[in-house]
C-alpha cells in the first residue's frame, strides 16, 4: 500500500487537497492532506518564530505515524522545502519524492528564491526584520493569484474559495534556508510539470540540450517527469488528473531526459561554412570585421538563456555565434556578439544594461556607421528587445529574433516587467522587424510568437516573418538541412538589406 503524504504551497492548507485524497482513497491508497503550522486551521499554534523547520518537524511527526511501506512525498510550490527536508533526514522511509509544477532546491536556498513573483521577491528581500506582528505575508487578493502561477483551468468558485480560505504565511518560512545533507538526492524523483504554467517535458530536454551543468541531474535514471495540460493549481482545475498522475508516478513511471550526446548539442558547427574573419575582443563584445574601407553597418548579436556564468564557452565563442558573426562580416557588415548577464530569470534588468552598453560601444567605433545598426534576438533573449521596440532611436534600422521567446511564461515572475516585446511592439512604429520561426517549436514559446504577431498585425507593425518548418529551436547547430540554411540566409539578407537601404 501507498501512502500519499501531500504538501501544498503558501497561504493555503490540508483542505486544498480534498478532491484529490478522495481519488487516491478511492483507489486503496492512503492520503494524508498536510496543514503546516500557521496554515489553514493550524493558525493558531504559530508565531515570530515560525519558520522552515518548524514545517519540517511537521512532517517528520506524520511520517513516523504512517504504517504504509511506500511514502511517496507530493511538495506543491512552497511545500517542495519541508518535503525535501524531511525526506532528507528520513530517506529509509521514502519511496519517491514529487516535485508538482515547483523547481528542485538545492541546499541553503530559501524557498524565496523559487517564488515566480520578482517584484514580491524584491520586496521581501529588502524587508526590515519584521516588528510585533509583522511577521507574516499577506496573501494575495482574487486578482492576484497569477503572479503565483497561472490560474488556467481554475473554476470560478474554487479560485473564490482559494481567496477565501487563503491565510498569511509566516515570513520565516520563506526566508530560512533550506538544509540539507545530500540523502535525499538519492531518491527517486518525478516532475510534474503543468504546461499552462510554462513547463513541459519539451522544454526540459531543450534546457539540458543548452549544456547548463545544473540540469545534468534532470538526465539521472532516478528522475522522470509526467504532465498535467492545466495551470499552477491543478488539485483545484484538474483533480482526477492529478490523481492519477500521482498514481502513475508512485508505480515509476514517466518519461526520462536523455542526457546530451556529443554531436547533437550546441557545440556542433554552424551549418553554413563561413571561412573564419578577423576577431577583436573589447571586455564582453568581439567585433567581426569585413574587408571594407570606411564605416560600416553592424549587427549585434543577443543570446538567450538564462547561461550560468561558469558555463563555458560562453555564448558568444559558441559555434552559431561565431557563425553569425562571421557570416554578416563575410558580406561586409560588423558582427558583433556578447556575452551578457543573463545567468537567471532575475537578471533580465542587468542584461538589458550590458546590452546597451554594448550597442554603445559598437556605435562607437571609428569602423562602425553608427546611423545603421541592427540588433538581433535569440531565443530567450527575445524578451530584451522589448526595451528596442518600445522606443526606437533613428539609428536601429533593424530588430531581429529567431526562435525567439517574445512574452514570458507563466510562471517567470515576469508578468509586470517591462519585458514584454508582445506589448511594446504597438509603439515600434516604422521600424522593420524580421521573425525566424521553427515549425517544430516548444508549444510554450511557440505561443508567445503567435501573441506578438498577433499584436504586430493589430498595429500594423513592419514584420517579415522567415519559416523554417522543419526547424528546431537552436537549428542553426541541430538541423544541417538546405531548408535551415536557406532560412539563415534570407534572414541575414532581410537584415541586411534593412541596413544598406
Amino acid at each position: 500500500m501507498t501512502a500519499f503524504v501531500l504538501v501544498s504551497g503558501a497561504y493555503t492548507g490540508g483542505w486544498i487537497w480534498q478532491e484529490v485524497a478522495g481519488r487516491l482513497r478511492e483507489t486503496g491508497a492512503e492520503a494524508y492532506p498536510v496543514t503546516l503550522t500557521g496554515m489553514g486551521d493550524r493558525s493558531h499554534p504559530a508565531g515570530p518564530d515560525t519558520d522552515l523547520e518548524t514545517h519540517i518537524q511537521d512532517l517528520l511527526r506524520l511520517i513516523d505515524r504512517v504504517d504504509a511501506p511506500e511514502v511517496v512525498m507530493v511538495g506543491h510550490c512552497y511545500g517542495i522545502h519541508p518535503v525535501l527536508g524531511a525526506a532528507d533526514r528520513r530517506p529509509d522511509r521514502i519511496a519517491r519524492i514529487v516535485h508538482l509544477d515547483v523547481g528542485i532546491p538545492q541546499d541553503g536556498d530559501p524557498a524565496l528564491q523559487l517564488v515566480p513573483d520578482q517584484a514580491f521577491r524584491e520586496r521581501l528581500l529588502h524587508r526590515p526584520e519584521p516588528v510585533g506582528d509583522d511577521w507574516r505575508i499577506p496573501p494575495p487578493p482574487l486578482d492576484g493569484w497569477q503572479r503565483w502561477g497561472s490560474t488556467a483551468g481554475i473554476p470560478e468558485e474554487a479560485l473564490a474559495r482559494l481567496t477565501r480560505r487563503a491565510l498569511p504565511q509566516p515570513l520565516r518560512t520563506l526566508t530560512q534556508p533550506l538544509r540539507l545533507s545530500g540523502a535525499v538526492s538519492e531518491l527517486p524523483t518525478t516532475g510534474v510539470l503543468c504546461t499552462a504554467n510554462g513547463s513541459s517535458i519539451a522544454l526540459v530536454e531543450a534546457l539540458v540540450r543548452s549544456g547548463d551543468p545544473r540540469l545534468k541531474a534532470l538526465t539521472e535514471p532516478r528522475v522522470s517527469f509526467l504532465e498535467l495540460t492545466t495551470g499552477h493549481w491543478p488539485m483545484l482545475s484538474s483533480p482526477d488528473e492529478l490523481a492519477e498522475v500521482l498514481l502513475r508516478a508512485a508505480a515509476g513511471e514517466g518519461h526520462r531526459v536523455a542526457g546530451v550526446v556529443s554531436g547533437q548539442s550546441a557545440d556542433r558547427p554552424f551549418l553554413i561554412d563561413v571561412p573564419a574573419r578577423p576577431r577583436e575582443r573589447v571586455g564582453q563584445v568581439d567585433l567581426y570585421l569585413p574587408d571594407a574601407e570606411g564605416p560600416r553597418p553592424a549587427v549585434v548579436f543577443v543570446h538567450g538563456g538564462p547561461v550560468p556564468p561558469d558555463v563555458r564557452p560562453t555564448p558568444r565563442d559558441r559555434p552559431a555565434f561565431v557563425g553569425y558573426g562571421r557570416y554578416v562580416a563575410s558580406l561586409g557588415v560588423v558582427g558583433v556578439t556578447l556575452d551578457h548577464r543573463l545567468h537567471d530569470l532575475a537578471d533580465y534588468g542587468r542584461a538589458a544594461e550590458d546590452v546597451a552598453a554594448a550597442v554603445e560601444l559598437v556605435r562607437a567605433d571609428p569602423r562602425v556607421d553608427s546611423e545603421r545598426v541592427a540588433l538581433w534576438f535569440f531565443s530567450a533573449g527575445g524578451l530584451l528587445s522589448a526595451d528596442w521596440l518600445a522606443a526606437p532611436s533613428p539609428w536601429l534600422r533593424c530588430v531581429a529574433a529567431t526562435y525567439p521567446v517574445l512574452a514570458p511564461l507563466p510562471n517567470w515572475g515576469l508578468a509586470d516587467s517591462r519585458f514584454r516585446p508582445a506589448a511594446t511592439v504597438g509603439t515600434a512604429g516604422p521600424l522593420p522587424i524580421v521573425v525566424t520561426r521553427v515549425g517544430l517549436e516548444i508549444a510554450e514559446i511557440a505561443a508567445t510568437v503567435e501573441e506578438f504577431l498577433t499584436a504586430a498585425n493589430d498595429c500594423k507593425a513592419h514584420v517579415e516573418v522567415v519559416d523554417v518548418p522543419l526547424g528546431h529551436h537552436g537549428f542553426e547547430t541541430i538541423d544541417h538541412t538546405e531548408q535551415a540554411r536557406d532560412a539563415v540566409a534570407r534572414a541575414v539578407r532581410a537584415v541586411l538589406g534593412h541596413l544598406r537601404s
